[in-house]
């Protein structure tokens, strides 16, 4: 009997569970309305914003872009923006290499506060950077006596812009290679060192073709940073047409003055750099995640 009545209940009890089809419907909801939420709101915030700039850029044709590009100001702004990249780039790689090396190769008092330094870019607003750097070399400044003494402009000129576009661009190559570094350890390096080579050699036959994936990473993104840098430039450059106005600067300005083509056709090109950036971004994170994996 008690075996009848066991039987009897594990026959109720697998009556009354439910069909495991029906649990998996039931599940299957909540991912579905996750992706939906993420669609809509980057279509909002996003997408038809983006989608905007090239409808209206391409609304009349080629002509009105190709004549924009024509303007001379249009083309100061892009060598302009093109000289900030070009030189920030090499000198924040150099820190970044420097830094993330010095940071996960030793242990040394203040590592940590020297992490929060690099990463106080991604924290402060770029405004507030521009105001530091006025605060520093204008004028009225703490410098800017002796600069003025010396007859050296950094304020409303070239090196102005520039120690803005580093400042907001340092922390990506630094922030990319560090993890990469911890990742691969230290027995590769002390194996070429027990084999006679030096620091200049481990670090070119060793650590780069390690890190290459992450370092590219990283310079797509400080790229992409300085040759988009609208806040912390327009308070340091004074915004003047054909001197100091960087495309993205170019881009209000033509805005402001109802010249909408122009400053469609301008935007159009710093769009096209978040698609290119875009698109390396996701072949190099490919090409990491396929070498981490083969390893």
């Amino acid at each position: 009997m008690a075996n009848l009545s066991s039987l009897n209940n594990s026959g109720d009890r697998t009556q009354s569970s439910p069909e495991p089809d029906k649990i998996e419907r039931k599940k299957s909801f909540a991912p579905a309305i996750l992706i939906a939420i993420a669609f809509i709101y980057l279509g909002l915030v996003i997408l038809l914003p983006a989608a905007n700039v090239f409808v209206t850029a391409f609304s009349k044709g080629l002509n009105p872009i190709i004549e924009a590009v024509k303007q001379p100001d249009f083309q100061n702004a892009i060598k302009l923006t093109v000289s900030l990249a070009a030189i920030a780039l090499p000198l924040n790689t150099i820190f970044g290499l420097s830094a993330a090396w010095a940071i996960a190769r030793n242990k040394f008092p203040g590592k940590a506060f020297l992490l929060s330094i690099i990463d106080l870019p991604f924290s402060i607003s770029p405004v507030v950077a521009g105001l530091m750097i006025v605060l520093l070399y204008g004028r009225l400044g703490w410098f800017g006596s002796w600069l003025e003494a010396n007859d050296i402009k950094i304020v409303f000129a070239f090196p102005g812009m520039l120690i803005a576009t580093i400042f907001v661009s340092m922390p990506f190559i630094a922030r990319e290679v560090i993890p990469v570094l911890d990742e691969m350890g230290t027995e590769q390096e002390e194996a070429a060192r027990t084999l006679g080579a030096n620091d200049w050699q481990i670090f070119w036959r060793v650590v780069i073709p390690n890190i290459r994936w992450g370092l590219l990473y990283g310079l797509v993104l400080t790229n992409a940073r300085a040759m988009g840098e609208f806040g912390a430039v327009s308070v340091v450059s004074g915004n003047i047409a054909a001197q100091t106005q960087s495309l993205p600067l170019f881009v209000e300005e033509s805005y402001k003055q109802y010249e909408t083509e122009v400053a469609y056709s301008a935007a159009v090109l710093l769009a096209l750099l978040a698609v290119v950036t875009l698109v390396l971004k996701e072949i190099l994170e490919r090409r990491t995640h396929n070498s981490n994996s083969r390893e």
